[in-house]
């Protein structure tokens, strides 16, 4: 699988490309020059899979890596949880059940992304004798999971910025004024001077690391296969809906990139005052408020949501597909 930047200035990357990048040099975000569609049957083969045999599947078909390596790293990443299988369903009544992904070191469902991210970085800093400076810019949950996902690689130096008055006192020894999305605007600038990149071996742990998205998108499979595959043959499936929790949109990015795959899927967000993905996708308002407010759920004081260039980008060429 190839890679290109949503902005077009990119084509051609490797897995391990994007791997090692944060935005394109383009400030556009990767994603897959082409999104391979799973049929009936392969869902099917799927449906009694862990979520981290599903997970291994997901990765080598993305990775362009030999069976062996992902199985190994998924492996070591997912040991550290306090359950087993790294993420349980749970029915709560009827037809509603809820996926739990917080059972990681830091009870952030980014653990999951993160930890398995760390251990594809380890392997190629490794194999290739090299050194990398990982850059994020953070409002909640994502810095303390980004610095235990890669706690103990000698390879890795870690630079972590959250926007000051809006975090707890723990997270408050590295600050910076404004809010997350202003901690954006630099962190674009450094990624945009690919000497700079290049020098420092930068790269970023956020969501606009592929690498992050990719295993998400065992999230909504796995839900799918559990909640709703028919045992019985047939091309007719089952449609489920889900609902997410949005920040900076990964993993709604994800949905959406499982739903182009060719699954019945209806991807919804769960709003909050900054409800900037119900206003520019459905509302169809591109312009910003005046500020960002302030509210418990730290992870969602996002009022410019980097992954939302991406989920346009995924809709927009699967409406070209369909016109040619």
């Amino acid at each position: 699988m190839r890679y290109c930047s949503t902005r077009a200035g990119v084509q051609g990357r490797s897995f391990r490309d994007v791997l090692f990048s944060g935005y394109a040099p383009d400030g556009g975000m990767f994603m897959p020059e082409t999104i391979p569609s799973l049929s009936p049957e392969t869902l099917r083969t799927w449906s009694h899979l862990s979520y981290q045999q599903l997970l291994c599947e997901i990765c080598c078909r993305s990775t362009s890596l030999s069976r062996r390596i992902p199985r190994q790293d998924l492996e070591e990443a997912l040991s550290s949880f306090s359950i087993p299988e790294a993420v349980r369903l749970v029915q709560l009544k009827d037809s509603l059940s809820i996926l739990e992904l917080f059972h990681g070191e830091t009870l952030a469902f980014k653990d999951l992304a993160m930890s398995c991210t760390a251990q594809f970085l380890q392997y190629f800093l490794r194999k290739d004798g090299k050194r990398a400076t990982i850059l994020v810019g953070t409002s909640g949950d994502t810095g303390s999971s980004a610095i235990r996902s890669v706690f103990g690689l000698s390879e890795v130096d870690i630079v972590v910025v959250f926007p000051c008055g809006r975090i707890t006192k723990v997270q408050e020894r590295h600050t910076a004024d404004g809010t997350s999305d202003d901690i954006d605007v630099p962190l674009r600038k450094l990624f945009a001077d690919p000497d700079l990149v290049q020098h420092h071996g930068l790269m970023s742990l956020n969501s606009v690391n592929w690498s992050r998205i990719l295993v998400q998108l065992a999230h909504f499979l796995f839900a799918y296969l559990q909640l709703s595959m028919p045992q019985t043959g047939g091309d007719a499936l089952p449609v489920l809906e889900v609902l997410v929790p949005t920040g900076g949109a990964g993993n709604i990015a994800a949905g959406c990139i499982v739903k182009m795959d060719g699954h019945p899927f209806c991807v919804s967000w769960l709003c909050q005052l900054n409800d900037i993905v119900h206003v520019r996708s459905l509302k169809r308002r591109l312009s910003m408020s005046d500020s960002v407010k302030q509210i418990l759920l730290l992870a969602s004081d996002i009022h410019d949501p980097d992954n939302l260039e991406a989920c346009f980008w995924l809709l927009s060429v699967r409406r070209m597909e369909a016109m040619v």
